[in-house]
């Protein structure tokens, strides 16, 4: 017999947010971490805030909306609130019951803007790290390093001469002007955006250059997991300047009984690079060049460069599971 299409709205609903659930769904267990970190981080947030005035959207939502925005990779903050809105599962995820109201997207913009800073970002991370040492997950010795392409939210349109010589875009062109740059020579010393202009052209693997910034991660090799990370211009020294940031602030020097070491690929593979980390009591495990490499040849003869070298490539998974999203870049993270 086939059944009726009812339209009548149940007025009541007597099942539990947290029934709806799978109890094996994935988002269960990374929702129980993030707790772990946020109630330890409630002192920090009880310090960036007043004591008197309206009540703010609560951090600890902020925080768990955005890395539903990074899991899912969701584009922008008005797509993220529409989602979380009429999505059961990404309610339950920030903390929002049934009958909540959702915040505005410029709302939740202002709020991140103004709570999200370097600082608190890199203590959740930090927090998410301490866990995974915790449980013996991550080695303290050796490391892999890459960086990777980040699209800017700036197109080839929004272009323009650094001495002003383009011609600037009619009156009746609206707010998407036709543009035609076929045959012209453009580059980062000639042109820069007019709406992103930090973002700089760059191309990896081959591909064609795009308004970009770099993302850079450092990875142990025990697990592939990541332990920090860092953004920048799309620099061509950027990644062996990151690097280097990363290893002094996450690597610890040798000591008697360890000599860490710090896999990359050969784009690493510069005398000035090797140097920098020498100081540093750090081995550079740095695949070698065909020709003209500073990698010492003694170093490469070992077990220990050859086990890094192969461990290595399990940093370029973490890079095939980040949000495919375009980003705006403000300051160095």
């Amino acid at each position: 017999m086939r059944g009726i299409d009812h339209k009548q709205n149940a007025l009541f609903s007597y099942v539990n947010i947290e029934d709806r659930i799978a109890p094996d769904h994935p988002l269960r267990r990374i929702k129980t971490l993030a707790d772990m970190v946020l109630r330890t981080m409630s002192p920090h947030f009880d310090a960036l805030y007043a004591e008197g005035g309206r009540p703010s959207i609560a951090p600890e939502r902020l925080l768990r909306a955005s890395l539903l925005q990074c899991l899912f990779s969701i584009r922008s903050e008005r797509a993220l609130v529409e989602h979380i809105d009429f999505n059961m599962m990404f309610r339950w995820f920030v903390g929002l019951t049934l009958d909540e109201a959702v915040w505005d997207h410029s709302t939740f913009s202002a709020n991140r803007e103004r709570l999200l800073k370097e600082s608190v970002m890199r203590e959740f991370f930090g927090g998410v790290v301490a866990i995974a040492e915790w449980a013996d997950l991550v080695s303290d010795e050796h490391f892999s390093v890459d960086g990777s392409l980040l699209r800017a939210w700036a197109s080839h349109k929004s272009l323009m001469a650094r001495d002003g010589s383009d011609e600037p875009p009619g009156p009746d062109q609206g707010r998407n002007p036709e543009v035609d740059f076929r045959g012209q020579k453009r580059s980062n010393k000639t042109h820069v955006s007019r709406t992103d202009p930090q973002a700089l052209l760059a191309s990896k693997g081959g591909a064609g250059a795009y308004l970009s910034f770099t993302t850079h991660a450092l990875a142990e090799n025990r697990n592939g997991l990541i332990v920090d990370v860092h953004t920048t211009q799309a620099t061509g020294t950027a990644e062996r300047e990151a690097a280097l940031v990363m290893v002094k602030r996450t690597v610890k020097p040798a000591d008697a009984t360890r000599e860490p070491t710090l896999a990359a690929d050969r784009g690493y593979d510069t005398a000035e690079f090797i140097a920098a980390l020498e100081p540093l009591g750090v081995l550079a495990h740095v695949a070698a060049k065909t020709k003209g490499s500073a990698v010492p040849v003694a170093l490469k003869a070992t077990e220990g460069y050859a086990v890094s070298l192969r461990r290595r490539k399990m940093i370029e998974e973490a890079f095939d599971w980040k949000p495919k999203v375009t980003v705006r870049f403000s300051t160095p993270c």
